[in-house]
């Protein structure tokens, strides 16, 4: 008899309500994350002015994200434009350093020669396999 009178005391409304505030609490976790990276992130604040601006949003989150996002919205926007610029010439640098110049005899001497240690990097240059292909039997033929 519990069970029967139970399922009548959660409609499919309430399901819907709870995923609903579920979906608020994700979204202000990520909003107050996002602004105190900011704040931690940001060049042109002091540090007493990222203390000041950490304590008012920790004391009064609402009141404090809506002042933040007003007074400081367009240099949040600023920096990630930065970081995603930052971010996309890091990738093309390493797409063109791990492509290589397109010369079948600078590949075949870079294979040749030992490694520069002038630049040391996250991540290997070279694929970890032994390289395959018709640039290596082009360089077997050119006798390299």
């Amino acid at each position: 008899m519990f069970l029967a009178s139970s399922s009548y005391s959660y409609p499919i409304l309430g399901a819907f309500w709870t995923i609903f505030m579920i979906f608020l609490w994700v979204i202000w976790f990520w909003v107050l994350i996002t602004i105190f990276i900011d704040i931690f992130r940001s060049h042109d604040l002091s540090g007493w002015v990222k203390a000041l601006w950490f304590i008012f949003i920790l004391l009064l989150p609402l009141i404090g994200v809506l002042v933040y996002l007003i007074a400081r919205g367009g240099k949040m926007h600023e920096h990630a434009a930065r970081d995603a610029r930052v971010q996309e010439q890091e990738f093309r640098r390493y797409v063109q350093d791990a492509a290589g110049s397109g010369n079948t005899a600078d590949a075949c001497s870079a294979r040749t020669s030992p490694a520069r240690p002038s630049t040391v990097r996250p991540w290997p240059k070279r694929p970890l396999l032994a390289p395959s292909g018709p640039e290596v039997h082009r360089c077997r033929e050119a006798g390299n």
